[in-house]
């Protein structure tokens, strides 16, 4: 679903750029010039990055009940803190160039990241736990 906003907001006459940008992460510009390949690569990129916040939410949902127990709270919080973490480390320490989105598309971004990455980790995460 993120990866569907992203395209959606960000570039729906070109989606393969979308995914080529997640791959620029690793590839830099030379990503936009690798067609489906580095498409592909943004792509598989993108869940594995997916992957890894619901990868770090489920041993911290062990050790901290109240992930679960009040899902719907702490999954928006953990959307904001997966939103903060890859503007500010790992969108910085990668080798994607650099751009400054204007304010309207940050705020909708980080807001996309509460409902549609960290409420859909922290509910899934609570259906599993029963």
């Amino acid at each position: 679903m993120d990866l569907v906003y992203a395209i959606l907001g960000y570039s729906p006459q070109k989606p393969i750029r979308i995914a080529q940008t997640i791959a620029s992460g690793i590839l830099g510009v030379n990503s936009y010039n690798g067609g489906t390949r580095t498409a592909a690569l943004g792509v598989v990129l993108q869940f594995v990055i997916a992957l890894g916040a619901a990868t770090v939410y489920y041993p911290a949902s062990r050790k901290l009940p109240f992930l679960v127990s009040r899902a719907l709270l702490y999954g928006i919080i953990y959307g904001a803190l997966v939103y903060l973490f890859m503007h500010f480390v790992l969108v910085l320490l990668s080798a994607a160039p650099h751009r400054n989105p204007s304010f309207i598309h940050q705020a909708t971004e980080f807001v996309e990241h509460c409902f549609i990455v960290g409420l859909p980790i922290a509910l899934s995460v609570r259906h599993y736990s029963r």
